[in-house]
């Protein structure tokens, strides 16, 4: 017995020593991987002096996030659209950057006439704050993240379509104000709320595509309107 058991602990010591062998011959290989997904994720392009020139040509689509809400608040579910008291609010805070928000974007002088928001309070209150009246609401354009799939799906692709479709009127920008997760839903990207996000519209209702240009997240406007001279 005793010869047995020593046999069956040196049999599983050699076990034990081949697969430890076999992580650090292809431990190399797993740290490859890892660098190499580490290198292809999202990289935010901060908007520049060109990418607000592209914007002045007209012809883009602006996508931005809702402005800062407060967690402690969440949506209740189900929510309802109607009652804004059911939904996570905007921050005062958030409020204050909006407006500010707002004059950076009237100081840079970019067209636009079309705004749709989301159906949702803080969506349409940020979009007010930002770009004024009148906007357009969207009842397709819904927050992604608490939906089930079968709900979910349609609010997504709504999404896509307003950054694909071609903008109608030359010289001129559309407008949408929405949620974070919508755009996490397309591409590998989730941006703060209050950001602005700039795409080329590539596509049409039976083949919709787009082209993800800059953004404009809230701590880069100070850097973008120095290199604008914007007061």
């Amino acid at each position: 017995m005793h010869n047995t058991t020593r046999h069956r602990s040196s049999a599983f010591g050699r076990l034990c020593l081949g697969v430890l062998t076999a992580l650090l011959a292809t431990g190399g290989v797993w740290a490859a991987d890892v660098q190499a997904a580490t290198a292809t994720r999202f990289q935010v392009v901060k908007a520049d002096k060109d990418h607000i020139d592209l914007l002045r040509r007209g012809g883009l689509v602006v996508y931005m996030r809702h402005g800062a809400t407060d967690a402690h608040f969440p949506d209740q579910i189900p929510v309802r659209l109607d009652h804004c008291a059911s939904q996570r609010p905007l921050t005062d805070a958030g409020r204050a950057q909006l407006d500010q928000i707002g004059r950076f974007v009237r100081s840079v002088r970019v067209p636009y006439t079309t705004v749709i928001s989301s159906p949702f309070c803080r969506a349409q209150e940020s979009a007010e704050r930002v770009f004024g009246k009148p906007i357009e609401v969207d009842p397709m354009l819904r927050y992604t993240a608490t939906m089930p799939t079968s709900e979910k799906k349609p609010a997504i692709a709504r999404t896509k379509h307003w950054l694909s479709e071609k903008v109608p009127q030359a010289g001129t920008n559309r407008v949408v104000v929405a949620h974070g997760p919508n755009i996490a839903e397309l591409m590998d990207y989730l941006p703060p709320e209050a950001a602005l996000i700039i795409f080329r519209p590539l596509g049409s209702a039976a083949q919709p595509s787009f082209e993800y240009l800059a953004s404009i997240e809230p701590q880069h406007w100070p850097a973008l309107l120095t290199q604008l001279g914007a007061p």
